[in-house]
């Protein structure tokens, strides 16, 4: 049987970067402590979320792969450790500023890089000021007992092609770091319920665990609703925080379970990839 123990980290962060490393840090040796083998900390934890709004200055933020305080310090924590850890980054390539996430083992070494794919722009969520689109293509990575880890970026979780690219892949379990709150031009609009659906429809159609990370706090008036889960192949809420909480939530993840339910229902074998041509056509 393949048991894996996930985590997903919720929590309030400020302008700090080394008070936000440290924060996250705790939280991921509480979760260490739980038995959890792959923590998932929420999108862009080294500081406020600095996209709401468009800022030449914050670009000076952004470092290298090799160089970023925040990836440096996850890679010795999950060395000590011996855990996974994605770690999401604002990186700087030549150039280039990408919204990354890299793959950490639990040798403290990157085992790869993924560039979020789909960047969002509008009120308070400015992101293609920002960040280059990403040029990685969809990535998966071995985790614990030989498993698959498949990892989409915040606004890449809401589209169901990303969730199944990286099932085709191989990913057994799917993880979503996240930035995401209130809508500045609307402020009747609330998407924590949608952010939800999407990312358990995910889980359902794909007959694939979730586990989503979000923060939570006020920052300079947007609000970020938390609501941070875990679902299992079936779609079922095995643990959650709620709207203002910080801390740590875990589940066990049968992994041996999923795989005879993927195959029983039978969506991977039922694909008909000759009718889908229109899905990859720009026009």
């Amino acid at each position: 049987m393949t048991q894996i123990t996930v985590a997903a980290l919720q929590l309030a962060f400020s302008g700090d970067i080394d008070a936000n490393i440290a924060k996250v840090s705790d939280a991921v040796r509480e979760a260490h402590g739980r038995g959890a083998q792959v923590i998932l900390p929420p999108e862009l934890f080294e500081g406020e979320y600095f996209c709401r709004v468009e800022d030449e200055s914050l670009f000076a933020n952004a470092a290298p792969l090799g160089e970023h305080k925040a990836v440096l310090a996850m890679q010795a924590l999950a060395e000590a450790l011996g855990v996974w850890i994605p770690t999401s980054f604002f990186e700087l390539d030549g150039p280039h500023h990408y919204n990354s996430l890299a793959m950490i083992g639990p040798d403290g070494e990157v085992q790869g890089l993924y560039r979020k794919s789909h960047i969002p722009d509008g009120p308070g969520y400015e992101e293609k000021f920002y960040f280059r689109p990403g040029n990685t293509g969809f990535k998966v990575w071995r985790g614990p007992d030989r498993s698959t880890l498949g990892v989409g970026v915040c606004w890449d979780q809401w589209y169901p092609e990303a969730a199944r690219a990286m099932m085709l892949m191989g990913a057994e379990l799917l993880f979503y770091p996240t930035a995401i709150g209130s809508e500045p031009h609307d402020t009747s609009l609330d998407t924590a319920r949608l952010w939800r659906r999407a990312m358990v429809g995910h889980a359902v159609s794909n007959v694939v665990p979730v586990i989503a990370a979000n923060r939570v706090g006020v920052e300079h008036g947007q609000t970020f609703y938390g609501t941070s889960f875990i679902t299992d192949e079936r779609g079922d809420i095995l643990a959650e925080l709620g709207r203002e909480d910080e801390g740590v939530i875990t589940a066990t993840l049968d992994l041996d379970r999923a795989r005879r339910h993927r195959a029983a229902f039978g969506f991977f074998r039922d694909r008909r990839p000759e009718l889908y041509g229109r899905l990859t056509q720009d026009i």
